[in-house]
């Protein structure tokens, strides 16, 4: 008993740490779909997310909540994502750049994220760069009917002209994500598509590339 009550507080801390910068959090949990409207984020602090960034950074200089935001510094590359599986579902998202500057003007949308954590694991990105939200990317050797064939760095392109809300001004981004198709909405105009996708469920999250941005609504809802 006295061995154990040693013990005790180093794996607490062992876990915690290894949860903090998430890189050995193998939750491995049956996917959710939801039947009621889900919020992601309780727009108090990140309970429910966690991180991946690159060459083990501390998450804790990019990602952080106050003011009823998830607030993202936009470096270093890297991402936060739900520790829950999610599939069959509609999410929406309302963010805003708090800035862009040349080749500091990217971020993006990621569901279906699939483990191990790593920069990049296999998912489908909502580009989230100035001026292409709504384009979307296979990634890691994540395929789709539309996609395959295609080089793994390029995406499929968002249809017609872009829907983005000048920089400051909040966007609204809509993913329907059902069965093994993704349709994108960004203001609620519909802005690409695709089928037959390899992944079909999976971890939500945002992506860290460059750009300072803000989210305040994450929520998922039951697909009608």
């Amino acid at each position: 008993m006295q061995f154990r009550s040693r013990l005790l507080p180093i794996l607490t801390l062992s876990f915690a740490l290894t949860g903090f910068y998430c890189f050995a959090a193998d939750e491995i949990t049956k996917a959710i779909v939801p039947n009621a409207h889900i919020d992601l984020f309780n727009g108090k602090d990140l309970t429910g997310w966690t991180f991946c960034m690159r060459g083990g950074a501390d998450p804790t200089n990019t990602w952080s909540a106050s003011d009823g935001l998830i607030k993202c510094a936009g470096k270093p590359n890297g991402y936060i994502r739900t520790l829950q599986d999610y599939r069959d579902y509609k999410l929406t998202t309302e963010w805003r750049f708090v800035k862009v500057a040349p080749k500091a003007d990217n971020g993006g949308i990621l569901v279906h994220v699939q483990l191990p954590d790593k920069v990049w694991p296999p998912c489908i990105q909502c580009q989230g760069k100035h001026g292409n939200v709504g384009d979307l990317f296979l990634m890691a050797g994540a395929e789709s009917k539309e996609h395959r064939g295609m080089d793994a760095n390029t995406p499929l392109a968002k249809k017609g002209e872009d829907a983005e809300k000048p920089v400051g001004e909040w966007n609204t981004c809509e993913l329907i994500c059902s069965g093994n198709s993704v349709k994108v909405f960004v203001n609620g105009r519909l802005m690409n598509e695709t089928t037959e996708c390899t992944i079909s469920s999976g971890k939500i999250g945002f992506q860290s590339e460059g750009a300072p941005f803000e989210v305040r609504k994450v929520f998922i809802e039951p697909l009608k």
